[in-house]
């Protein structure tokens, strides 16, 4: 086990005491690392019925099994919690260099409880470990505590801070490190609720890398497919935004104002072929990554100048501009920067303010109630908005709350226009055109999200993988599909890979990779079934903590209103797919009809009973 740190950190953060345990063989050939651990960790240390915000619940930080080692990509960390947007298990992956400092200091998972007495952070010095109070830290923007801490501690450390957001417990505040976010779910409101401002961590031990000539050998094989390939030109050109445009005009599936279209017409200066030449000179990778898809958007002059954010993703592209009908790309620019500035998730931000937009125009909400008139398409709006979540003030403190809560709250209809699953707003991706992606919304464990299966990319374009010839208008063999996917992806999240390689690093790459740089053979089939049996947990604690088949159900707007105009017109998913979709992918699970994990599928996967 020459590659793996091999120990497991927990610190409490009311008393700072701290204990230090080592990784066994077992747990590494039955989690391998990053998802699979944060998972079986929060599931044991997290008491059932946990408050988000009680000390109980707990904020576990997971490098992958192959982060810090010299492959490229392979710089991921994982951030897992109990969420206080959806009360589920919350997971998310961040690209920043913190992962493999954590690994260098020796740290294959950080186990963190409990609340400090005064707004403090955490410093992970090797083996030197310690809560330190820091109130002149609170109310800093992300940026600023960078900035405050490496002077105090050193420019080789590595932090991962929250924003005002955070702090003020917006339930999707998220964590930023070098402006990278481990955004959804609300991480950053649970360390904000444990009053832990940062976290920073200096690793000076090094990584064991089990054969370094033919790691060597492997990495310079594996940079030369990265680079000449087709997605490197894109994707280093115009950043993960490269396909909006295909999106509108080829699939008609990009969520527009608040869901009720496809297409966003308006679509021209949002699109990163328009604003990557014109406002993006650099390109900015995250940790090990050769294939750069960061653009360092710079606004010069004009209401937005000084504005310099590293993005614009597509994802954003899509929550803050046509979510909200915004077609200026330099607000769009400006709420993406104040959203890492103050730590806020971008998808949830945007699609909340999407959601207030339409409130207003059909008369829910009234100009007096939100402060202003708000129109979908009124730019200014979007930047002045996410200041007002962050802070929460006058209708930001309602909106921080996400719209699930938003729409209960408000009442007088406002339900039938909440987009969302188990509380999460949706990414950029129109689902009643996607029908295979419209189950993995359902079936994420988070939430609505696209990353838990990946399937956008098959659907989209009918194969990857093992899957060809897959029509997204159909609802039918949808179940055995989402599965599949969402067990290769976890296999990726446990590895520290980004998803972005999965055109390259196929599972079957992976066993020579692994066995090089660690010295632990997996098979192909070894490591599907360790996503399997991540996937099998993540579904137990989510039944544990209330979460049944009627919260995995999709909102009116997806199987009442079919799209309206563009290459997926007339498309939705009936009531009766989205039942039967769901059944199919219990089937494939193995789960029972109300999708809880059968007594013969856990003893297949020799997941002891962890209640």
């Amino acid at each position: 086990m020459d590659g793996y740190g091999g120990k497991i950190l927990r610190i409490n953060v009311s008393t700072g005491e701290t204990n230090v345990e080592k990784v066994t063989e077992e747990m590494i050939k039955k989690y391998l690392g990053g998802d699979g651990f944060a998972v079986k960790l929060l599931y044991e240390t997290v008491p059932k019925g946990t408050e988000p915000y009680a000390p109980e619940n707990a904020v576990i930080i997971t490098p992958g099994v192959l982060t810090g080692a010299p492959l490229p990509t392979s710089g991921k960390v994982l951030f897992c919690t109990k969420s206080p947007l959806t009360a589920t298990i919350s997971e998310s992956v961040m690209g920043g260099s913190i992962g493999a400092e954590l690994k260098y200091a020796g740290y294959d998972a950080v186990v963190i409880t409990g609340k400090a007495e005064k707004p403090s952070y955490l410093f992970i010095n090797d083996d030197d470990v310690k809560v330190v109070t820091c109130e002149e830290l609170w109310r800093k923007n992300t940026r600023e505590a960078d900035e405050i801490l490496k002077k105090k501690l050193g420019a080789d450390v590595k932090v991962a801070s929250i924003g005002v957001a955070g702090e003020n417990l917006v339930r999707y505040a998220g964590i930023d490190s070098e402006e990278r976010q481990s955004g959804r779910g609300g991480l950053g409101a649970v360390l904000g609720s444990k009053r832990i401002k940062a976290i920073a961590v200096r690793g000076t031990k090094g990584l064991d890398i089990h054969d370094p000539v033919k790691a060597m050998d492997l990495v310079k094989k594996w940079q030369k497919v990265m680079v000449t390939s087709g997605a490197f030109k894109d994707d280093t050109k115009y950043g993960t935004g490269e396909f909006l445009e295909w999106m509108n005009a080829e699939r008609g599936a990009f969520p527009t104002r608040n869901f009720q279209e496809g297409v966003f017409n308006e679509r021209e200066k949002i699109n990163p072929y328009y604003w990557a030449p014109k406002y993006s000179k650099k390109n900015k990778g995250c940790y090990t990554c050769i294939k750069p898809c960061g653009k360092l958007f710079t606004i010069k002059e004009g209401p937005y100048a000084g504005t310099k954010v590293d993005g614009i993703e597509y994802e954003t592209l899509y929550s803050l501009g046509s979510a909200c009908g915004n077609a200026d790309i330099e607000a769009v620019a400006r709420a993406n920067e104040l959203c890492d500035l103050y730590g806020l998730d971008t998808i949830s931000t945007g699609v909340t303010i999407g959601f207030v937009m339409e409130l207003y125009e059909r008369g829910i909400l009234n100009e007096v109630e939100i402060g202003f008139k708000l129109p979908f398409g009124k730019s200014e709006a979007v930047p002045q908005l996410v200041e007002m979540i962050a802070h929460r003030r006058r209708i930001g403190d309602l909106m921080a709350e996400g719209v699930k809560r938003m729409a209960e709250k408000i009442g007088k209809g406002a339900e039938r226009y909440a987009v969302h699953v188990k509380g999460m707003e949706p990414p950029a991706y129109d689902v009643r055109g996607i029908k295979g992606m419209a189950l993995a919304f359902m079936t994420s464990p988070r939430g609505a999200c696209h990353l838990k299966s990946g399937a956008y990319a098959l659907e989209l374009t009918g194969k990857f993988w093992k899957f060809s010839g897959v029509d997204r208008f159909s609802a039918e063999n949808k179940g055995y599909e989402i599965k599949e996917m969402e067990d290769f992806m976890t296999v990726y999240d446990s590895l520290g890979v980004c998803k972005f390689s999965r055109g390259f690093f196929l599972i079957q790459e992976f066993p020579e990779i692994l066995e090089t740089m660690t010295g632990v053979k997996f098979t192909e089939g070894e490591l599907l079934e360790i996503g399997e049996r991540a996937n099998n947990i993540k579904r137990l604690f989510n039944a544990r903590e209330g979460i049944t088949r009627k919260d995995c159900l999709l909102p009116p707007r997806i199987t009442e209103d079919p799209i309206p105009e563009g290459v997926s017109k007339g498309s939705y998913v009936t009531v009766e797919e989205m039942n039967a979709m769901l059944d199919d992918y219990f089937r494939a699970r193995g789960w029972n009809n109300e999708g809880i994990p059968t007594k013969e599928k856990l003893e297949d996967l020799e997941i002891e009973d962890m209640a």
